[in-house]
């Protein structure tokens, strides 16, 4: 088996940030009227800025697809070339189109010779589970160099013309015009951007890389429900009905294709779960958490970072605060991209020396899966 090192990271962030009093000029108000919840979800988030692959004007400016492939292009220069990979893998939890993947409609965007492609389905975890796929491929000499990337383009995915026709059909019905709180809660939380990691079985000479060690990941959709959802409702005890199983005019009037998230269970469970793997994980690698020089969570929101701190403490889990690195408040939530983006900031800032340890974390709410990384700067 080979080893396996991340030697160059970049990121695309589209635009200019953009600023909690800026996002409904962007994404618009929805049956126009500002919205009762953002304030309050603005402020428990503790995300300052973010980036949207929009326009002044609400118009998009690059597809899922653009966003990846212009963070890929970034990794190359004369020493090694877009044409010297092997494979592709990228992950998102908002693909352009339904079909094809993810993965392929990048490829297109970049051109070149033919190469394999993957794309890993979810939410937050779809990067991770990219990662996780080169990595092997590289580990067992399938391949000698990857490309992995994690994006998201939610932007135009949570713009209020996409509620229209379902905040129509409550006015007809005399009932409160507002959307449910599951589907506003996601307008103020997202946001869009791509990270790409450069994988290969050899450090370049004279330059930092990190040598992946494990990466473990969990689902406990076995045991719990779903939690943050799109193409379907959830039903009242607990069961989604897919959007296969509605007329088109039912699928617009409930606007079945936004991204909603059940915020009840997500606090009730995101947080135990998380630290239920991260003990197994302990265990499994029989890891020294004074060994760790930098954890990177990816939080939804930095309401989490105190349950998550006092939930590790609990357990026995100590892992002292100044050894967390988060740039929530500055990137936003960026779902499948975040932990790279997290991991490319650290990366290129010159922070790491040779010997530290890094650790991922990266939670996934849409039924509760998890998965952890940890990295040594060579």
């Amino acid at each position: 088996m080979n080893d396996v090192y991340i030697t160059r990271i970049e990121k695309f962030l589209p635009n200019d940030p953009v600023s909690n009093d800026e996002m409904e000029d962007l994404l618009g108000v929805i049956d126009g009227r500002e919205s009762k919840s953002r304030v309050l979800i603005l402020r428990s988030n503790g995300i300052k800025t973010r980036y949207y692959a929009l326009n002044k004007k609400g118009n998009i400016t690059h597809t899922n697809a653009q966003i990846t492939a212009e963070a890929i292009r970034r990794l190359f220069d004369e020493d090694i070339k877009f044409e010297d990979i092997e494979l592709i893998a990228a992950g998102t939890s908002s693909p352009d189109v339904v079909q094809p993947a993810h993965a392929l409609m990048v490829a297109g965007e970049l051109g070149g010779k033919p190469i394999e492609a993957i794309s890993a389905q979810g939410t937050c975890n779809a990067g991770m589970l990219s990662l996780k796929y080169a990595w092997m491929a590289l580990k067992t000499s399938d391949k000698k160099r990857a490309v992995v990337a994690g994006s998201e383009a939610f932007s135009s995915w949570m713009k209020a013309e996409n509620y229209e026709a379902e905040i129509d059909r409550r006015k007809e019905l005399e009932e409160n015009p507002y959307i449910a709180f599951e589907k506003d809660f996601l307008r103020w939380m997202l946001s869009d951007g791509a990270a790409s990691l450069l994988m290969q079985t050899n450090p370049e000479e004279g330059k930092p890389a990190l040598k992946v060690e494990w990466i473990d990941i969990l689902t406990y959709a076995v045991e719990l429900g779903t939690c943050m959802y799109a193409g379907c409702e959830k039903e009242k005890d607990g069961s989604v009905k897919g959007w296969r199983e509605m007329t088109a005019k039912e699928q617009q009037l409930k606007s079945v294709f936004t991204l909603k998230q059940d915020a009840r269970i997500l606090q009730k469970h995101i947080v135990e779960k998380g630290i239920e793997h991260f003990k197994i994980v302990i265990d499994k690698y029989d890891i020294d958490l004074d060994s760790i020089d930098y954890f990177l969570p990816h939080i939804s929101s930095m309401f989490f970072r105190k349950p998550l701190s006092d939930g590790f403490k609990a357990a026995g889990l100590n892992i002292p605060d100044e050894k967390w690195f988060l740039n929530l408040p500055r990137v936003g939530n960026v779902g499948a991209a975040s932990a790279m983006l997290m991991l490319e900031e650290l990366f290129n800032t010159g922070k790491l020396k040779k010997g530290n340890k890094v650790m991922l974390m990266v939670p996934e709410s849409a039924r509760f899966s998890y998965a952890f990384a940890l990295l040594t700067v060579v």
